[in-house]
């Protein structure tokens, strides 16, 4: 998909070539300047004349009239040099890359070195071209009847770069890409119906994964939770006609296995509330209450096509949360694997029981490192909106990483407190060691309380990605639905992971 040339054929014959503008102000030079050169000098009067912006996200179309190999100029505004960010590029290329896709062009050359700043360098730019080629151009097909039309694509990308070491750059649009596709195939697990993902049908996904990167695979079914006493997964899998699944991937990058790291996610298929049943309008779109699953599974799939120097499990608790005359109730007690008693004071608070478990079995597999992601509760979104993952820890120093990892990747988290007293909420029963929901108040906080019970004094990060695992809106990285959020900054984390 990519070639890398380091001469600058502004002849080659591409259906168009992208070019970035800072706005510093606007003065073509170098290459541009002999791309200018075969116009005559016009581009800059065109950029005089304010029909090519520079200003940030601003996208101006030229026509060549034949005077280059390609048949379209594309500028793309950058804004101020000195207010770059890799975010900012990456979003630049990806509003150029979806106007290419409209227009059913099929191949382009981008000039990389035009979107170079004082802050972003040739590996910068070049990964963030290939990760909004892979995001950007992100479609789910649905099922709706298809055209015979056949579809057209951008199948090819030519990068022009001054002289540079080409290997890396090949290098940078490779990692760039791995860690789009990844995030993809995240939306598209997400985006699925319940009926067309099930408990089943998420572990014969982790299995393809496990064939394709050697992977170590474990996949638990009812009978082997019950002899392990994983009572909080199969309390919420009572009501279902579908089996549950403890989902386990391993993947070992260094010769002893130390140091590991634990991706969780909750991968509930669907969520109904149980006998806390949702409102009709509040059930709608509980499809997506697996998008922690899908994270973890999409990291997955980066760490197998990367092979970072990293020991990593993943385990991921499935089932739906149904209603039938063998559900689980308000008022009952169940026993999670680690042994401790919980009271169900509420159905739909179930992500965090599964969850318990699943925390649980990863330490039992030798995670010395936990993150849980989880679609968990609805109060997250009244804290933080749409825009910002909350999250909550145990272990400031290890929190700081993921953090790190989150800012780079351009996917906010925000830390909310954890004190004595949220904890002394969730141990809160008459007749448990905990229960499953204090109350409304601090809701995100409760949720994740909880979980951090089962952590224990294993270093924990949770991320609540309620808000942010899908979008009602088109983004300049991708369309409206799944957004596969935390696949990159898991994938980070573990590429970058200091013990």
């Amino acid at each position: 998909m990519f070639t890398v040339s380091k001469e600058m054929n502004f002849l080659s014959e591409q259906e168009c070539l992208v070019v970035g503008l800072y706005d510093k102000p606007v003065k073509f030079e170098g290459a541009l300047a002999q791309l200018d050169g075969y116009f005559n000098g016009h581009l800059t009067e065109l950029v005089k004349s304010g029909d090519i912006s520079a200003k940030n996200q601003g996208i101006s179309k030229v026509h060549t009239f034949g005077l280059i190999g390609a048949k379209r100029l594309i500028f793309v505004g950058l804004g101020k040099e000195t207010a770059a960010t890799f975010n900012g590029v990456r979003e630049a290329f990806g509003k150029a890359f979806k106007e290419i896709h409209k227009m059913k062009w099929t191949q382009t050359a981008v000039y990389l070195d035009s979107f170079t700043g004082e802050e972003i360098d040739a590996l910068d730019a070049a990964h963030a071209l290939s990760e909004a080629l892979a995001l950007s151009t992100y479609e789910f097909k649905g099922y709706k009847q298809k055209s015979n039309e056949p579809e057209k694509r951008i199948e090819e990308v030519t990068v022009l770069s001054e002289p540079g070491d080409e290997e890396d750059i090949k290098s940078a649009l490779t990692v760039g890409f791995v860690y789009g596709t990844g995030t993809n195939s995240a939306r598209t697990l997400v985006n699925l119906p319940g009926n067309m993902l099930t408990s089943t049908d998420m572990a014969e996904y982790a299995k393809s994964l496990a064939e394709k990167y050697d992977f170590e695979l474990e996949i638990l079914e009812k009978e082997d939770m019950l002899k392990l006493g994983m009572g909080a997964l199969l309390a919420v899998n009572q009501g279902s006609a579908q089996p549950p699944k403890m989902i386990v991937l391993k993947y070992q990058g260094r010769e002893e296995w130390k140091d590991v790291i634990g991706l969780v996610g909750k991968g509930i298929t669907f969520d109904t509330g149980g006998y806390s049943i949702k409102t009709k309008d509040g059930i709608v779109g509980m499809k997506t209450d697996m998008g922690g699953a899908a994270s973890v599974l999409g990291a997955m799939e980066v760490i197998g096509e990367l092979r970072p120097e990293q020991n990593v499990v993943a385990v991921i608790p499935s089932t739906d949360n149904m209603i039938s005359g063998s559900a689980f109730k308000p008022d009952d007690v169940i026993t999670s694997m680690s042994g401790k008693t919980i009271e169900v004071l509420n159905t739909d608070a179930e992500g965090r029981l599964v969850l318990a478990d699943a925390v649980t079995y990863a330490k039992h597999h030798g995670a010395n490192y936990l993150v849980d992601v989880a679609t968990l509760t609805g109060g997250v979104i009244t804290a933080l909106g749409t825009e910002i993952t909350g999250a909550l820890t145990n272990n400031e120093t290890w929190y700081e990483q993921v953090l790190e990892a989150s800012y780079e990747a351009g996917e906010p988290v925000w830390l909310l407190p954890l004190i004595e007293k949220d904890k002394e909420r969730v141990r809160k029963s008459k007749i448990a060691d905990l229960n499953n929901s204090p109350g409304r108040e601090g809701h995100a906080i409760m949720g994740g309380a909880f979980i951090g019970e089962f952590a224990e004094d294993t270093p924990w990060v949770h991320l609540d990605i309620a808000g942010t695992a899908t979008t009602s809106k088109d983004t300049d990285l991708g369309p409206s639905g799944a957004t596969g959020v935390m696949v990159r900054t898991l994938a980070l984390l573990v590429e970058r992971f200091e013990a």
